[in-house]
């Protein structure tokens, strides 16, 4: 069995899923990756880094695809921002759950997801023992958030994710997923080895099988993936924080 500094080095790891492209924000992202969006004068990466070291993650996997080699020339080993950055690089468009399947190598035995456009207010310690006590497959951070910023996608019920889309609205969708998830190593066993897989497809058969556990946030999240949500990030660092 692993030893205690072992199961906390897995415990504090999380996989930026960094390979998207930033359609939705034209000009601002032309020529470059939208992790390395400029916020104040920074790319919007180095913010994720700081936010991750502050709740004590130092093991970082950097999921990149599309001009992926700006970011790993920028961010190198990481030992420039405080963290450990490994790489791994999509050569095709994976999706979501796809690019987890091509980081196996890299992932340990738990580990968390952050999406490269998401800038989050989560007690990451405190999500990663819920997991290990209730002993599920899976944790989706939850947000209850009534249709405030984004259309609201996840229904919960008893502590557990019951329903999750993006397309189909259901009453009682009240939540929104926050944009941090917690995997165990098995999970990537349900990503098919080919073609495209998302987290969209993955999280209702987790919920089928009764295996995705919710935990709730009470702070809001902020993206900078729409214009809208840029401009919302950029007058939250300029007023101080973070």
């Amino acid at each position: 069995m692993p030893g205690d500094s072992e199961v906390a080095r897995e415990a504090m790891q999380v996989a930026i899923l960094a390979g998207g492209l930033a359609t939705r924000l034209g000009e601002v992202a032309r020529g470059r990756p939208k992790s390395m969006v400029p916020v104040v004068g920074r790319p919007f990466l180095e913010y994720q880094l700081d936010m991750l070291r502050r709740n004590g993650v130092g093991d970082i996997v950097l999921c990149t695809g599309h001009l992926g080699e700006q970011i790993e020339e920028h961010f190198g080993d990481g030992s420039r921002f405080g963290v450990s950055i490994e790489y791994s690089r999509e050569e095709r468009p994976l999706g979501t759950a796809g690019a987890l399947a091509h980081a196996r190598d890299l992932l340990g035995e738990v580990f968390f997801t952050l999406y490269g456009d998401s800038y989050l207010f989560l007690d990451f310690g405190a999500a990663i023992a819920h997991l290990r006590s209730r002993g599920g497959l899976a944790l989706m951070s939850v947000y209850r958030n009534c249709d405030r910023y984004e259309r609201s996608n996840t229904a919960v019920a008893g502590g557990m994710v019951s329903g999750y889309s993006k397309d189909e609205r259901q009453g009682d969708m009240l939540y929104i997923e926050y944009g941090a998830n917690v995997f165990r190593r098995e999970v990537l066993d349900m990503i098919p080895a080919a073609g495209r897989y998302s987290l969209e497809e993955l999280f209702p058969r987790l919920i089928a099988r009764g295996e995705l556990l919710a935990y709730e946030v009470e702070e809001r999240f902020y993206e900078i993936g729409s214009p809208q949500g840029l401009a919302d990030f950029e007058r939250f660092v300029a007023g101080g924080r973070p």
